[in-house]
């Protein structure tokens, strides 16, 4: 079900944000809100598009390096841990998502139904900068304990919250692109842990009360100042607002969504 309503999200935001000619007019009209260029965005300086300056990942150059050395950890902790059945799981979620939005990138049309700017015609849906980020987390939490799978789902959500937030407010990708990718990451992780095993199965993981709320608040913060820009109030909420869908998108998907069992009747073990 959890993967029924990620994919049924996914095509529902491609066709609306895509396919209708006010879908695009909408995200059209923000690009034409403040100065053109990204420089206006407070998070340009760590973005790697300014000269000199050092990306935060995976922005710019650094995407490949940051989803290979991700992939390592992941294999370095399958091995650890040897949970072999949950280990090619996280490598299936990140291998599929990344390698999903490139073949969705090249294949589903961008009619331009509102006559465009050729600027705008670029195809970018879904977001691959967002996608790594929102894959390495979703697979990060299989791969770990049960005991420390929250704070490494916090960990990723923070971080998703922030680059999320940046690819939206400096131009590089619409909201709707954005929120494709998380969607895409979700669906992909819901997928792989109802093919797991049942004794294999992520189960359900105690977290402090406050955890949830204090994990929220803070994506919220850091989608906000990352999607902030000294030009324009409104591209920057909208950006803001964005990244903190895709950060309660993969909350949920990780911690906040009851537990399952795969596709066995036995109980799932850690």
């Amino acid at each position: 079900m959890p993967t029924l309503l990620y994919t049924l999200g996914f095509l529902t935001l491609y066709l609306l944000a895509i396919c209708t000619p006010w879908g695009q007019r909408a995200e059209n009209a923000l690009f034409g809100l403040g100065k053109q260029g990204s420089e206006e965005a407070w998070i340009y300086p760590l973005s790697g598009a300014a000269y000199g300056s050092t990306p935060l990942p995976p922005m710019e150059l650094s995407a490949k390096p940051t989803l290979m050395v991700g992939l390592a950890v992941i294999v370095v902790l399958t091995l650890v841990r040897r949970c072999w059945w949950q280990g090619c799981a996280a490598l299936a979620v990140v291998i599929v998502t990344t390698g999903g939005k490139e073949v969705l990138k090249s294949t589903l049309p961008r009619p331009d139904l509102v006559g465009a700017p050729e600027n705008l015609l670029d195809q970018g849906f879904p977001s691959g900068h967002t996608a790594i980020p929102a894959a390495l987390t979703l697979a990060a939490v299989l791969v770990v304990s049960s005991r420390i799978r929250p704070y490494v789902a916090m960990a990723g959500v923070l971080w998703l919250a922030c680059i999320a937030a940046a690819s939206a407010t400096m131009g590089g990708h619409r909201p709707s692109e954005v929120l494709g990718a998380t969607l895409l990451a979700c669906a992909c992780y819901g997928l792989a842990t109802w093919l797991l095993p049942s004794a294999a199965a992520p189960i359900a993981t105690r977290s402090p009360r406050a955890l949830p709320v204090i994990t929220l608040t803070l994506a919220l913060a850091i989608a906000l100042v990352s999607g902030a820009r000294s030009d324009t109030l409104t591209r920057s909420l909208v950006s803001g607002a964005t990244a903190f869908i895709c950060a309660a998108l993969v909350w949920y998907a990780t911690v906040g969504r009851p537990a399952h069992t795969g596709r066995g009747a036995g109980p799932a073990l850690d």
